[in-house]
């Protein structure tokens, strides 16, 4: 249903493979918890970036063992994402029909319509949007 390809000013991307139909599951894929004790020492590394807050007060942090963790983000996302904490997984949910060829975006703030700034630099983002 998805790949991973390049997405032009980003890096890699996932890229839906055949249509995808809204409100369809494009992926549900198990993470790996790490303890929020843990967080100062990734913090200082490049997996910082990668990481969803986990838990019901988000103290944690959680590593998407999927392909939609190359999800890109966006302001204007054609899927979102639902942190599923008592199944240790995140799904991935498209929120229109996405075509063949079309990459995946996610907006980061989790709820697709928020614009509030994110934690790394998108200014090519919203160019495109």
């Amino acid at each position: 249903m998805i790949g991973i390809g390049d997405s032009p000013g980003k890096g890699r991307g996932v890229f839906a493979r055949r249509r995808i139909s809204s409100g369809e599951t494009i992926e549900e894929a198990p993470v790996i918890v790490v303890p929020g004790s843990q967080l100062e020492w990734i913090d200082k590394t490049l997996l910082g970036d990668y990481y969803f807050h986990w838990g019901e007060n988000e103290e944690d942090a959680a590593f998407l063992l999927g392909l939609c963790a190359l999800c890109n983000h966006s302001y204007s996302p054609n899927a979102r994402f639902f942190r599923k904490f008592d199944a240790g997984s995140i799904q991935f949910v498209a929120l229109r029909g996405i075509e063949a060829g079309e990459e995946v975006t996610v907006n980061y703030n989790e709820d697709p319509g928020n614009p509030a700034a994110v934690w790394f630099d998108v200014h090519s983002f919203r160019s495109e949007e």
